[in-house]
């Protein structure tokens, strides 16, 4: 199984960046994904 992108479900590659979300590490395809995740998690969606 490949793994994919926390917030766009894209396949990752050897780009992928960890973003630390309330305790919990997921892995993202890319820093704009990553901004999103963050500022999900600050409006408390996530």
């Amino acid at each position: 199984m490949a793994e994919t992108c926390a917030a766009c479900d894209y396949p990752l590659d050897g780009n992928r960046i960890s973003v630390k979300l309330g305790g919990k590490t997921v892995e993202v395809c890319c820093e704009e994904c990553a901004q999103k995740l963050k500022e999900a998690q600050s409006a408390g969606s996530v």
